[in-house]
């Protein structure tokens, strides 16, 4: 049986959900009528990488202004290291600036080691209201290892966000995921959610450990790390149309009966450059304008649907 009493039962035993909610998706009733939920989140990973600073065996390749090639093994790339750098002392304060002036919150994504080596950050998202979620404790692949070590990682960057930032997270989001990561974050406990998933613009449960389990679909579309992969966006308006044609989408959506979610993804070192964040603070206006959008916290999100669309018993 499906775990939401919106959720269509499938009539295969493949293990994918190629059904969801089906052409009739159920009303989410956001707070106040809402016809669109909007998540923005901030990806703090800076520190985080690939490094022998962090014993790894070489350098970071992904998600950087030159990405690609191959590793320097045993010794540290300065250039990548630079350019990770400028998100953590330059880029986060720019996009932090971007969102307080429209006082809209985000859902940062912590890395637990990069939250360690830059503490006046995380205390920064605190400060400010934004929901710190985990990001696994170190921005890598974390598809080969093994359930132990992947375990204890999860322990250790909770207790690191929640000793810098006072509060425990609610949020799970590895990104490069294991095959035990989700059964192990549920097994952990204390989450809300996780968003190790991209596969729906509404939130919906699974099983993980035996019990229902909260999903909230992330982005790999609206996010700024297409400015850094092929196919990508190669300058900012190509990406900001992308925003918001999305935007606009889902909206006309949900005012004509099919209220949905939209995530937007970023990351300091990216849409923190000045180029890219003209980007960005055009289209935060853009959504400024609209008075029946829902911007909130993913773990706004999660308790609104946790009481307001419980899993079935």
């Amino acid at each position: 049986m499906p775990d939401h009493p919106h959720l269509l039962a499938a009539e295969t035993d493949y293990p994918r959900d190629f059904l969801g909610y089906g052409p009739t998706p159920p009303d989410p009733k956001w707070p106040n009528g809402a016809k669109l939920a909007l998540s923005f989140v901030l990806n703090y990973e800076e520190g985080g990488e690939n490094t022998v600073l962090n014993d790894d065996p070489g350098s970071e390749l992904y998600l950087h202004e030159v990405p690609g090639g191959s590793p320097i093994l045993g010794e540290r790339n300065r250039t990548v290291e630079s350019q990770f750098d400028y998100g953590a002392r330059a880029g986060v304060w720019r996009v932090l600036r971007a969102f307080a002036a429209h006082s809209f919150p985000l859902t940062v994504y912590g890395v637990g080691r990069a939250l360690e080596l830059n503490p006046d950050a995380a205390r920064a998202f605190a400060a400010a209201g934004h929901e710190v979620a985990s990001h696994a404790w170190r921005w890598i692949d974390y598809h080969t290892m093994d359930e132990a070590t992947e375990r204890a990682e999860i322990a250790r960057c909770v207790e690191t966000i929640e000793r810098l930032t006072g509060t425990r997270p609610v949020g799970w989001y590895t990104g490069r995921i294991s095959p035990n990561t989700r059964r192990l974050v549920a097994e952990h406990g204390g989450f809300l959610y996780d968003s190790d998933a991209y596969d729906d613009d509404l939130p919906h449960y699974v099983t993980a450990a035996g019990k229902p389990h909260l999903v909230i679909p992330y982005t790999l579309d609206n996010n700024d790390m297409k400015y850094a992969v092929p196919p990508g966006f190669g300058e900012p308006a190509g990406w900001e149309r992308h925003l918001t044609d999305a935007f606009e989408v889902l909206l006309a959506e949900g005012r004509a009966g099919q209220p949905k979610m939209m995530s937007v993804g970023l990351h300091c070192r990216l849409v923190g450059r000045p180029g890219r964040a003209a980007a960005l603070q055009r289209f935060l206006a853009r959504v400024a304008r609209e008075k029946d959008v829902w911007i909130c916290r993913r773990a706004d999100i999660a308790r609104h649907w946790w009481s307001t669309h419980p899993p079935l018993a």
